[in-house]
């Protein structure tokens, strides 16, 4: 059973878990226990592993941790690592017969921390009782300063320890770090002496010593409170589940075609880790991406309140995913792991359909926090045809170029320069899985073509990849008015003209093999009559944007540069002329249209 499929069953075991809970619990069970009094040694803590995770696109992850893990004197498993989940998604969970998931409590403990000692002061720390000789500075800072050395046993630096700190403070003050003085007791011959640590310049042991000293921190720790039946055992079958950001995966295609139609498709994952340490993994990589209705908020479990707000804050845009399929900046690569107990690399095992997303499954992944890690994921044979597309837009009217200066009319006059046809292979997705938004590289005998980008195409659906600009085919428009109709409408009182036009846009095919060629053109006013089959359609613009450049709901720059009067609207509209032909090598042909528009 997949991430997804246990993660609805998890829940609502994890929902009934929470409804008893809330009902059987007294305020004592998330008062203060035993264990908060003193640190907790940090190899103690339990580490729980990574089993799955199913990962999007947009760099969301639905994590899941599962394993056995030991458990403290209370019986409660107690780890040193806090997530920061989506809010409202992460669930905890016991399968362990004989303890049940009372609570999850989430707080700030203190924990013994072992390191190597770097300072005499922390060297006196992690030996009391040693045998020493020790060299002191008298009068330092002074022409007169002179050392002395004797032998000692150290006692210790006087140190006020949390549980003194916490019965001598306010009601509510929270836990406290111990506090260390400045000097250390020595016994010495003539008695217990306290010499300041910065008078100290070096120590001698004269037996063996401890090179660490634990120190008292606070780390942000997640106690996973049991409820046994009978005495606690050693060891808890837990797990928790949760989606948090920091894990994605970039797909990205590579598409080589023979130039008879046939291509072969490969899709690499490459993913981005910045999460956490992943050892031997299960991977759910899913083409689409979900609704996370609560993505900007964080869940109160992850005790980072105020960092993700300020953090949320500062990197709120509405652009932030529009590039959510972009290459990486970092440079990816092949990790591998030297260790006999890990297998040799991951390994895809299926696919599966859930909703509306596709997963493809990844077993045996390994990487680390901060690597990029790239992998194969499947391939396809497909089939495509050459097509050659051309789009001419609208240009404005004589009637309103005249209102242009000359800058603004040679500015018109190259973005409507000479039109070229762009050659595209159109693919038939006759796979099993869709093709997802991705970066794709198109090959020929393993030469570069081009890169473009793949979009989302269902199974059995088209898609087009631009190659190039076709140089094989050359194209010339030309359009001009044969007729005015003065008074032609009436409108509100007003009197308006109709100026009738045709155009005709010529395509020679100079290459040694047919062109199937898919010619568009727009016109501002009512679209007429299109020759060679042509079809002609008033385009809806409100609500088709095709008709704009790059399908974006902008208008041309040069739009804003006049006034259009309120009646434009009632009688001119956007035409669309399409047609779809095949030209013979070295044929020309030509294309007619008419149109017409309407002016006062």
């Amino acid at each position: 059973m997949s991430l997804i499929s246990r993660c609805l069953c998890i829940c609502v075991t994890a929902m009934l878990f929470f409804a008893q809970s809330l009902n059987a619990q007294s305020a004592s069970s998330v008062s203060r226990d035993s264990s908060y009094s003193k640190a907790q040694p940090l190899s103690a803590l339990a580490k729980m592993p990574v089993k799955e995770l199913t990962v999007f696109k947009d760099g969301h992850s639905f994590v899941l941790h599962e394993g056995s893990m030991p458990v403290d004197a209370d019986g409660n498993v107690v780890m040193d690592y806090l997530p920061t989940p989506v809010l409202g998604t992460f669930w905890p969970f016991s399968n362990d017969k004989d303890a049940k998931l009372s609570a999850v409590v989430a707080s700030q403990r203190k924990v013994l921390i072992p390191k190597t000692a770097l300072s005499v002061q922390q060297f006196i720390q992690a030996n009391p009782g040693a045998q020493v000789q020790v060299t002191e500075i008298r009068n330092p800072g002074s022409q007169g300063a002179s050392t002395i050395t004797y032998d000692a046993q150290i006692v210790g630096i006087p140190v006020r320890t949390s549980e003194e700190l916490e019965s001598t403070n306010p009601p509510n003050s929270g836990e406290r770090l111990p506090e260390y003085g400045d000097l250390v007791l020595l016994k010495t011959a003539s008695g217990t002496a306290t010499v300041p640590l910065n008078k100290i310049e070096y120590i001698t042991f004269k037996e063996n010593f401890e090179s660490k000293v634990s120190s008292t921190e606070f780390r942000n720790l997640l106690t996973l409170k049991m409820d046994w039946k009978g005495q606690p055992g050693k060891n808890a079958d837990v797990g928790m589940m949760y989606l948090q950001r920091g894990l994605r995966w970039i797909p990205e295609y590579k598409i080589s075609i023979d130039g008879k139609g046939n291509a072969h498709l490969k899709l690499q994952a490459t993913l981005v880790n910045d999460l956490t340490d992943l050892n031997d993994v299960t991977m759910n990589l899913v083409v689409g991406v979900p609704t996370f209705a609560f993505k900007d908020d964080t869940d109160p479990i992850a005790l980072q309140q105020v960092l993700v707000e300020t953090a949320r804050r500062a990197t709120r845009s509405e652009f932030r995913n529009s590039m959510s399929n972009a290459i990486m900046s970092q440079v990816a690569s092949f990790e591998a792991d030297d260790s006999a107990s890990t297998p040799q690399g991951p390994e895809v095992t299926g696919s599966e359909k859930n909703e509306d997303l596709f997963v493809f499954t990844v077993k045996h992944v390994t990487i680390r926090k901060g690597q990029r890690l790239v992998l194969p994921v499947y391939e396809s044979d497909l089939k495509y045809k050459d097509v050659y597309t051309l789009t001419l837009p609208f240009s404005p009217p004589p009637e309103v170029v005249q209102h242009f200066n000359q800058s603004q009319q040679s500015q018109v006059e190259r973005l409507l320069k000479a039109p070229k046809f762009m050659h595209k292979i159109r693919i038939n997705n006759n796979s099993d899985f869709p093709l997802t938004t991705a970066p794709a590289l198109l090959l020929k005998n393993e030469k570069v073509l081009a890169q473009g980008m793949m979009t989302y195409t269902a199974v059995g659906a088209p898609n087009d990849l631009e190659l190039t600009t076709a140089v094989d085919l050359k194209v010339r428009k030309q359009d001009k008015e044969i007729k005015r109709t003065p008074n032609a409408a009436t409108w509100q009182g007003d009197q308006y003209g109709k100026i009738d036009l045709e155009g005709t846009i010529t395509a020679t095919n100079y290459g040694p093999q047919p062109a199937d060629v898919e010619i568009v053109r727009y016109v501002l006013g009512r679209v007429g009559t299109a020759d060679r089959n042509g079809k002609a359609d008033m385009v809806n613009i409100f609500e088709d944007y095709e008709f704009l450049p790059n399908g974006s709901p902008e208008l041309p720059i040069w739009w804003n540069w006049y006034s259009w009067p309120n009646w434009w609207n009632r009688f001119n509209g956007v035409g669309k002329i399409s047609w779809k032909e095949t030209i013979k090598p070295k044929e020309t042909a030509d294309f007619h249209y008419t149109w017409h528009y309407f002016w006062r």
